[in-house]
């Protein structure tokens, strides 16, 4: 493997909980109840202009103030980089250096950067975030970005992800995927090559073997 390419929200991050609760509070703010067994059901892992459209509709005119909340509410949360557990940060440093590590997100660029700066892990060659793409997952534009911004070929890469969307995304860019358990049920991951508790050092070691 020559390059490790991970989601963000979920996978590196555990900041589900976060963002459904976010979402929760701008969609009742304009009128639009969101239940949390409702959005973990069918909007997370899709990008947060995608989540938007999806619940209040195309051309929504909150969209735009929405987007914007999110992005704030979850700075205000998150920033410190809590939310990225210490295996994961083990995980990172051990093999940086030894692959090309990135992010595939459909985060905004910003969230990505300030949660990885502040948690120790800002070690990722390339970023490819929301604003990089016009098809968040599960289209695979993010990955096939990522992949030739790399110079890497999908056989020779892996992809961590937490949801359906997210596999659908690696796999359809004929990456092999990895989907860590947290945000959904192991049965819902059963597209993925492997489903694995976490992401840590011993499990990259391994696919870097």
């Amino acid at each position: 493997m020559q390059a490790i390419l991970f989601d963000f929200n979920g996978t590196l991050s555990d900041d589900e909980g976060v963002q459904c609760q976010i979402y929760r509070e701008l969609f009742a703010e304009h009128g639009r109840p969101l239940r949390e067994e409702m959005y973990f059901a069918e909007l997370a892992g899709l990008s947060d202009p995608e989540i938007v459209e999806r619940w209040l509709g195309p051309g929504h005119p909150a969209t735009a103030a929405v987007l914007e909340g999110r992005v704030r509410r979850f700075h205000e949360r998150t920033g410190d980089g809590s939310t990225v557990p210490a295996h994961v940060r083990e995980a990172l440093l051990a093999v940086n250096g030894r692959a090309r590590l990135a992010v595939v997100s459909g985060a905004a660029r910003s969230e990505v950067e300030e949660v990885a700066r502040a948690a120790g892990i800002d070690v990722f060659e390339l970023i490819v975030a929301a604003e990089d793409v016009t098809r968040g997952k599960p289209d695979p534009e993010g990955y096939l970005r990522a992949l030739e911004l790399l110079g890497v070929p999908a056989v020779e890469a892996v992809a961590f992800e937490d949801t359906p969307p997210g596999v659908a995304s690696a796999k359809a860019a004929g990456v092999y995927c990895v989907a860590v358990l947290g945000t959904v049920s192991e049965e819902r991951l059963s597209d993925a090559d492997e489903v694995v508790p976490r992401v840590d050092a011993a499990l990259l070691e391994r696919l870097l073997a």
